[in-house]
């Protein structure tokens, strides 16, 4: 049988599948050779904007004086905060040359409504000269109401609450990777402020059911999809001076920096994505094995993978997803956990029943189930299987599909280690095989190589 290598989070594993299993990729977009002068021509050749000088002297005041708040990704994207590909020193030296004071510097981790991160956990993300500089750094926390800002409503009638050092700082600068998103199109730009540094009442309509339930509010659809067109006007009533966009390939290379407006920049990343992560798709599959990719670390994340796959399942297909679930809480926050078994229990149709209902209360990350009902949309929760050695045998108790740990012998189950996650997913494809074959169909099968970043899309007959 052919051996497929699996992302799985840092990792890499190698699984055999089936002869005849479709590999499903995306092409290869070709990464850049000399990382370090792609990043300082970007930030010093910016896109539909003036450069950083010219901003810092518009300002009305001596960069000495002057306040910036650097806005970056949590450790759920790979953006490459250090390293030659870094984008964060360059940024940071930029700043300094022009004539800003390191301690009136803060980078802003954009949670959204993700948990804070650890001391460690910004340790391994940042540059050390973030530290060695003694640059504030802070994490946002979207529930702290003293700390958020009300600028106003959007036309769409979202209650504007935002970071209030965000919003409070004299220059503005977010940074982030373009990279395909099931709700809004694509991440980075925009994203950066809504959701990451909204308060949690913000979400109620830009992460509401009837946003959620737009055929626009897909992987790469930017025209007509409300979740970016809110994101937008929110991130424009926040501010935004500059923006420092990557893309990647999928061994996290350097393929493109993006800097200068928030519009501008952002389109041109998006438009370059569009060129290689796409895949056409000509037919549909019995069984398809997916992963959740870096973004993976909890269930909530490896929704993703789960969603992207849609467009590849044959009604009452079996799915089966690897995913590295290394978070803090390998499956999410005490709302997601809530949220998730509700849909365990009741079914998609009905979840979505419930949450559309005049008599429902919105609870945050009511949106990440919402986008798990889309999968169980197409298939039964029981043609899932969801194979991840980190989760405990409770937590997967409130977990919608079959856990992948109960195909292994009793002594190896939750074990935490990767060799038993390839041992599910094959155990769990040919489980599959079997019973397509019991019933006389001998079944197709593909492998999503690249998980939640490829965009299958069906092609026109």
């Amino acid at each position: 049988m052919p051996t497929f290598t699996v992302g799985f989070g840092d990792n890499t594993i190698e699984i055999q599948l089936p002869c005849g299993t479709h590999c499903l990729e995306m092409s290869k977009p070709t990464p850049i050779t000399r990382p370090k002068d792609a990043v300082l021509e970007g930030i010093h050749n910016p896109i539909g904007s003036p450069g950083l000088a010219q901003i810092i002297n518009g300002k009305g005041k001596s960069a000495r004086e002057l306040t910036v708040a650097i806005v970056i990704s949590d450790n759920t994207r790979p953006v490459p905060y250090t390293g030659d590909s870094g984008i964060l020193a360059p940024i940071i030296d930029e700043l300094i040359k022009l004539g800003v004071r390191p301690e009136f510097i803060t980078i802003i981790v954009a949670t959204g409504t993700h948990r804070e991160l650890s001391e460690d956990e910004l340790a391994t993300m940042l540059d050390p000269s973030v530290f060695d500089r003694r640059i504030r750094v802070v994490c946002h926390d979207c529930r702290d109401e003293s700390n958020l800002r009300f600028l106003g409503v959007t036309s769409r009638g979202t209650k504007v609450f935002i970071n209030k050092l965000y919003v409070e700082s004299d220059v503005k600068i977010l940074t982030g990777l373009v990279e395909s998103h099931f709700m809004a199109g694509a991440s980075g730009g925009r994203k950066a402020v809504c959701p990451g540094l909204i308060g949690e009442d913000s979400t109620h309509i830009f992460h509401g059911p009837e946003f959620l339930s737009s055929p626009n509010s897909a992987d790469l659809v930017l025209e007509g999809n409300p979740c970016h067109e809110e994101s937008l006007e929110v991130a424009k009533m926040a501010g935004v001076d500059f923006i420092v966009n990557v893309t990647l390939d999928n061994e996290f290379r350097l393929t493109g920096v993006y800097a200068g407006d928030l519009e501008a920049a952002h389109m041109k990343a998006v438009e370059r994505i569009r060129e290689y992560v796409t895949i056409p798709l000509h037919e549909t599959y019995d069984i398809v094995v997916t992963h959740a990719g870096f973004v993976g670390i909890n269930h909530y994340q490896a929704g993703k993978a789960g969603v992207v796959s849609i467009p590849t399942l044959k009604p009452g297909a079996r799915l089966i997803m690897a995913a590295n679930t290394v978070d803090k809480d390998p499956v999410g926050s005490a709302y997601y956990r809530t949220l998730i078994h509700l849909l365990t229990l009741n079914g998609a149709k009905d979840y979505m029943r419930l949450i559309t209902s005049k008599d429902w209360n919105f609870i945050p990350e009511q949106w990440q189930v919402q986008m798990w009902s889309r999968v169980f949309s197409r298939i039964p929760t029981e043609n899932f299987t969801f194979c991840a050695p980190h989760i405990s045998q409770k937590d997967a108790q409130i977990l919608p599909g079959i856990d992948g740990n109960m195909l292994l012998p009793a002594s190896r189950r939750y074990s935490r280690n990767l060799d038993d996650a390839k041992d599910m997913v094959e155990l769990a494809v040919a489980k599959a095989m079997r019973e397509y074959k019991e019933t006389g169909v001998e079944p197709s099968v593909a492998f999503l190589k690249d998980g939640p970043y490829a965009v299958p899309v069906p092609v026109k007959p």
